[in-house]
């Protein structure tokens, strides 16, 4: 019988958070991207009873430059994800990523009682998983 070691979403999430208002440019946010070297940044609530969003390059790039919007003029809560998905943190990160490929989602945020309290990316997730070999090989 093979021992399987279980990898949770908590093993392999970011905690290092990199929080924007929403009502802050799109080119603040690139700015912000740039400067941290990041490609996705959380968006804070608005309230206690509100929910997280992201904003990502890819947002960036199909609802702001390709359709020739101003990153000065145009906020991030116009082109933000929200609500953005969220995992558990002791989920199995082979759950994980079967739903954010079954929902074609490239990150989610981890949340607990206190608020978000990491992020993970399907890349995260992926070189996170790592097979057992078996013993006879």
């Amino acid at each position: 019988m093979m021992n399987t070691r279980i990898v949770r979403v908590s093993d392999v999430m970011q905690t290092a958070l990199h929080i924007v208002d929403g009502l802050h440019s799109v080119q603040s946010a690139i700015e912000e991207m740039k400067r941290l070297g990041v490609s996705s940044l959380i968006v804070e609530r608005r309230s206690d009873h509100d929910e997280y969003g992201v904003v990502t390059v890819r947002d960036i790039a199909a609802r702001v430059i390709s359709v020739n919007k101003s990153t000065e003029r145009t906020s991030v809560y116009e082109i933000m994800t929200k609500p953005a998905l969220t995992l558990s943190a002791d989920m199995d990160i082979k759950y994980a990523v079967r739903l954010l490929s079954r929902l074609g989602v490239g990150r989610a945020l981890i949340c607990d009682a206190n608020g978000v309290a990491g992020l993970v990316t399907l890349r995260d997730l992926v070189l996170g998983h790592i097979e057992p070999l078996d013993e006879g090989e």
